[in-house]
């Protein structure tokens, strides 16, 4: 199964790509889709959807996981990665495949084992997990590469959760 991450900004939007068979995870794909600060808003919005458009038009995942906006001390940078979310949201909506949102925390948690983990660590365990060379960079595709590991790895508990639940 192919997971598509996305990791939400206005001008640096990471997404990361991974498969997952069985416990053998690889990274197919990563990368930043980049607006310039100097545009109109709206222009940076239509240009970031068109671009997530096609990346989920080539790569046909599965399942598309959005970073969860949760916190932010600078309310200006929140409301931009929201409104950056919020496009993610409506380009994997409208592909029909499953879409889910984690925090930056439950990734942490997911992945590191530790929900206020630093970047570092992150980016280490995504290298380490995906059998990469280096750790994945910028930083905005190594936790897009997080992200869709912690949806290919959390998946199957949350499966075994819910039908525990439906037993009598």
């Amino acid at each position: 199964m192919f997971v598509m991450g996305i990791d939400p900004g206005l001008s640096r939007c990471g997404y990361g790509v991974v498969t997952g068979d069985g416990s053998r995870l690889a990274a197919v794909a990563g990368g930043v889709v980049s607006t310039e600060p100097s545009m109109p808003l709206p222009q940076r919005l239509t240009v970031l959807a068109a671009e997530l458009r096609a990346l989920v038009a080539e790569f046909r995942p599965g399942a598309v996981v959005v970073e969860r906006v949760f916190f932010q001390v600078n309310a200006r940078t929140a409301m931009a990665t929201g409104q950056a979310a919020g496009v993610a949201l409506v380009a994997a909506g409208e592909s029909g495949c499953e879409v889910a949102q984690y925090t930056a925390n439950e990734v942490k948690q997911s992945l590191v084992g530790y929900g206020s983990a630093t970047k570092d660590q992150v980016q280490r365990m995504v290298a380490s997990v995906l059998h990469l060379d280096a750790p994945p960079r910028p930083p905005d595709v190594a936790d897009a590469l997080a992200l869709a590991v912690c949806h290919l790895t959390s998946r199957p508990f949350a499966r075994a959760v819910a039908a525990a639940e439906r037993r009598p």
